[in-house]
């Protein structure tokens, strides 16, 4: 099958680094399916286990490209995060995914008035933490990295309740430690993506109150991402990862592949977690309570749209929106000016694509498509 001219041959092998969260599933599913095979890459995924190693491994060229929080390049390039400096993210993996989750003795402690099937503002959390305030204490909320996503959508939900950040904890833990650390009584809750919401519910610890969707839907979630130096090395390489890893992007738009998606990603070599906790967020439906009825969040996991040409590609807009939410979290002193000087393929290397998959490269720090 001809997927198009490529100017010379993909490097043969090529180690991706993933996390174990559901929105992995474009990896997997390229690697599961043969995509990568049929764009002529030899590819191995190596699973992370904090997104410190992921950037460690990626700067030290362990690994050749890395699934990453899409505002980790964006602080490389603001110099707020130095060990992710020199990076290119030119393709979007997924967009939402997040989710808020309280523990159980949290929610009985204080969630009056919560309304799962629309998601719930933290202003249910205002009369307990002036209590515990009084008493010199403070609720413990855990995210992923501070510069995340996660991050900025927990302030987010403080922020818009007119709590202020003062007034809670926010420390850092590994996915994959969510839950223990929920169920052993550490934090008393935490923004985090799946499976992590749906296991917490599911194992009757766990109530989650909001997703990713319901602070700021729609902005980048995950990128895949890659040293200038390797792009610059070998482009044909990146080309090829990026068509493969589109086509899988496709093949998850298909509701009825996303189950089989579950099955994937439910191998122990990825989640090695039970289909029932990996599918809900894949299938639209966010689990809330033990018992009640799931609520349904069509895009609780978006990968692409078929009907959007480039929605893989990160955009001004995005950049912007992103850009807004650094400044008011960890850099009130950078202004518009600077963002402005930040050229598109200074942090995202542009990736356009069209039926016509034939590709070159057309500088040294850019991926354009020529038709």
């Amino acid at each position: 099958m001809n997927h198009g001219h490529f100017t010379s041959m993909p490097t043969p092998q090529c180690k991706i680094g993933f996390m174990p969260l559901t929105d992995c599933a474009p990896l997997v599913v390229a690697k599961e399916l043969g995509f990568f095979k049929e764009f002529g890459l030899d590819v191995e995924l190596v699973k992370q286990n904090s997104w410190a190693s992921m950037r460690d491994k990626l700067s030290a060229g362990v690994i050749d490209m890395g699934q990453l929080l899409a505002p980790m390049p964006l602080a490389g390039a603001l110099g707020l995060d130095k060990q992710c400096e020199n990076l290119i993210a030119p393709f979007v993996l997924s967009r939402n995914g997040n989710a808020i989750t309280i523990s159980r003795d949290l929610h009985t402690k204080s969630a009056i008035g919560l309304n799962f099937h629309q998601g719930s503002e933290a202003s249910y959390l205002k009369p307990l933490i002036h209590e515990l305030k009084q008493k010199g204490e403070k609720l413990t909320f855990a995210t992923v990295y501070p510069y995340s996503c996660h991050y900025l959508q927990l302030q987010s939900y403080f922020q818009q309740a007119g709590i202020a950040q003062s007034d809670v904890n926010i420390v850092i833990i590994s996915p994959s430690n969510m839950v223990s650390a929920l169920r052993q009584g550490d934090i008393d809750g935490f923004c985090v993506g799946g499976p992590y919401n749906a296991k917490a519910v599911r194992e009757g610890i766990g109530v989650t109150v909001a997703t990713s969707i319901d602070i700021w839907p729609d902005l980048p979630e995950k990128v895949l991402a890659f040293k200038k130096h390797w792009y610059l090395q070998q482009p044909d390489t990146a080309y090829a990862l990026l068509k493969a890893v589109q086509r899988a992007c496709r093949w998850l738009e298909v509701t009825a592949n996303r189950f089989e998606a579950a099955r994937m990603l439910s191998k122990r070599d990825y989640l090695n977690t039970a289909i029932d906790i990996i599918a809900p967020s894949l299938l639209g439906s966010c689990l809330t309570f033990p018992g009640a009825e799931p609520r349904s969040v069509p895009a609780y996991n978006r990968f692409t749209c078929c009907h959007e040409q480039g929605s893989n590609r990160p955009d001004n807009h995005d950049m912007s929106q992103l850009y807004r939410y650094f400044k008011l979290s960890f850099a009130d002193q950078l202004d518009q000016k600077h963002l402005l000087q930040l050229k598109l393929e200074d942090i995202y290397s542009t990736a356009l694509y069209d039926r016509s998959t034939n590709w070159r490269m057309q500088s040294n720090s850019a991926l354009r498509l020529v038709k």
